[in-house]
Parts: structure tokens; C-alpha cells; sequence
């Protein structure tokens, strides 16, 4: 049993914590904060907490699938029966199918599917389960990522577009009451995912994602 005396631990809740901003987030938190750290990859997730322990901070390893809604229960109900809340939510995770014509979308079921899985469903389930745990002053963090209308951008940006929609509803309807729905925007990232999106681009002028943790960060705990 934690002391009476003792401060109680702040809780940052990071989905999509094993690589590129989630991850460089997890580690500028730390030691402020106690990282609860989703991925699907066991070994980054290590890697993410080996960094973690080395600023001095700690973190509960959660290698799950967004996507399995049994799994994301079972997460949100371990999290309120240990700390009864979560400071901050942190959803990073993304599917950012791979770019094609806009009508050939269709003939890559699988990816859409996965596509609407991750970016859209698996959002919509993650607000129902995190938002009793924010509370009126807990914080929830999304980022801006606008591809819409975009020539081969079709699956992803439309997908991606439904999210901020989902967010900025959100939003709106929690401007009041709580918890508070922020949109960050981040520069572009030198990144597997971008790189995915744009293979020859000149990655020179690109922004790490430990720098840009550093940028956002006083954005996302005002």
C-alpha cells in the first residue's frame, strides 16, 4: 500500500509508445511521470523502458493490439484498480497503409480493413475506455497528420481524417467539463512511417522525435 504521506504518481497512458513520437514522448515524461507504454512490439517496448530506467523514471510494459477490444478492457481496468486514473493519454498509434490509387483502395481489403481497425475504430473504443480514467482534469493528446485530398493518400488520408474528426468532436464537447482534447501538430519526422510515405525525400531537414518531444512537450502538459 502506497504511504498516505507519499505524492501520488501522475500517469501518462502512451498508445503507439514503441517507436517515433510515442516513444520519444514516453522517454521526455519521464521521470515526472509513471509511462504505461502500448505497442504490439515487445522488443521496442524493452528498448523504450531501458531508456526510461536510465532517466531515472519507470514504466508498465503493455505489449497489446489496439485493435482487440477484450485486450484495451482488461488494460483500462488494470490501470483503475492499480492507480484509479490516468493523468495523460498520449494516442500515437497509427496504420499508415501504403500509398496507391485511389481506386485500387478497395482492392487491398486487408489494409483497409486494418487501416479503419487501428486509425478510426480502435480510437473510437480507446475515448470510451481512457476518458472515465482522464476525469475532468485528465488530458488527452492527438496529432495532426493531414493528408486529406492528397493524391495516393486515399486510404490514409481519409482514415486519418476520420480520427481528427473523432478528436475534435471530442473536443468540442469536453471544452467545459473535461477532460481537456488537445491536437498537436508535429513537423515532419525523420521516421520508418514517413519514410514509407516518401522513400526518396532528402532526409536532411527532417526533425528527430526526441527533439520534437522536446517542442510539443510544454504544449501538451499546459
Amino acid at each position: 500500500m502506497q504511504d498516505a504521506a507519499a505524492p501520488i504518481e501522475k500517469i501518462a497512458l502512451i498508445t503507439g509508445a514503441s517507436r517515433g513520437i510515442g516513444a520519444a514522448l514516453a522517454e521526455a515524461l519521464a521521470p515526472e511521470f509513471h509511462i504505461v507504454a502500448v505497442a504490439r512490439t515487445t522488443g521496442a517496448l524493452e528498448e523504450v523502458d531501458d531508456r526510461i530506467k536510465a532517466k531515472g523514471g519507470d514504466a508498465t510494459l503493455a505489449p497489446m493490439d489496439i485493435t482487440e477490444d477484450h485486450a484495451m478492457q482488461q488494460l483500462c481496468r488494470a490501470i483503475h484498480e492499480r492507480w484509479g486514473k490516468v493523468d495523460l493519454w498520449i494516442h500515437s498509434a497509427i496504420e499508415p497503409q501504403q500509398l496507391m490509387p485511389t481506386d485500387h483502395v478497395a482492392l487491398a481489403p486487408k489494409d483497409w480493413a486494418k487501416s479503419l481497425a487501428v486509425n478510426v475504430d480502435a480510437t473510437a473504443r480507446l475515448m470510451a475506455y481512457v476518458s472515465p480514467l482522464l476525469g475532468p482534469s485528465g488530458t488527452a493528446v492527438f496529432f495532426h497528420d493531414d493528408h486529406a485530398g492528397e493524391k495516393f493518400f486515399g486510404a490514409y488520408g481519409a482514415t486519418k481524417a476520420a480520427q481528427m474528426a473523432l478528436a475534435r468532436s471530442w473536443q468540442a464537447e469536453t471544452a467545459a467539463i473535461g477532460p481537456k482534447v488537445k491536437i498537436v501538430a508535429p513537423r515532419p519526422l525523420a521516421t520508418a512511417m514517413r519514410s514509407r510515405f516518401h522513400p526518396s525525400e532528402d532526409r536532411s531537414g527532417l526533425v528527430h522525435p526526441k527533439d520534437e518531444a522536446a517542442r510539443l512537450l510544454p504544449e501538451i502538459l499546459s
